[in-house]
């Protein structure tokens, strides 16, 4: 069994990137397991909090999760043309300490996906992933681009996908990933 965490990088409860992640949940074959994690609880990092009081409960618990999976999905908003502030605040807190990064992230099959109202879908938080991931040495996968446009479109009021070519492109992706996860390639 391939274990794969997908982290949400929305707050919002009807977040597009949440359902996206929650449809990939869904369409993963068999022997492919997507667990679903928000960034819910995690403050923003404070250095003077970490060295008072170590790392806060919520951020033990997802370090614990990365470190353990197999592969890492991150399922990306895109706020003013790059990187949601809180998703890239929950990765500044897993890479804490930094002595630890190597065994979180080093070599960690890593892939980006997301969803977007506007007409472009994630190209540019997609795109400002990748330098923050070489730098983390994650293994990123380039073997396919999910930006899912227009998400108003293709998720109904409850957050169920209705796009069945969203849904096919979706299942084509998780499947190359997660053979990407296992061998490489």
């Amino acid at each position: 069994m391939i274990s794969i965490l997908g982290i949400s990088g929305s707050l919002r409860a009807g977040s597009f990137n949440t359902a996206l992640l929650r449809e990939a949940q869904a369409v993963a074959g068999e022997g492919v397991r997507i667990e679903v994690a928000t960034l819910h609880g995690i403050p923003l990092y404070d250095g003077d909090v970490e060295v008072a009081h170590g790392l806060p409960e919520p951020v033990r618990a997802l370090k614990a999760k990365v470190k353990a999976c197999d592969g890492l999905l991150l399922v990306t908003p895109e706020y003013n043309n790059g990187i949601p502030g809180v998703f890239k605040n929950g990765i500044d807190w897993l890479t804490r300490p930094a002595s630890e990064i190597p065994e979180v992230f080093g070599g960690k099959p890593v892939a980006v996906i997301g969803a977007s109202p506007g007409g472009f879908g994630t190209i540019l938080a997609q795109d400002a992933w990748w330098s923050v991931l070489r730098t983390l040495r994650t293994r990123p996968w380039f073997g396919g681009r999910l930006m899912v446009s227009r998400a108003g479109s293709v998720f109904d009021a409850q957050g169920a996908l209705i796009d069945e070519k969203t849904r096919e492109q979706l299942r084509a992706f998780v499947e190359g990933y997660a053979r990407f996860v296992v061998d490489g390639r």
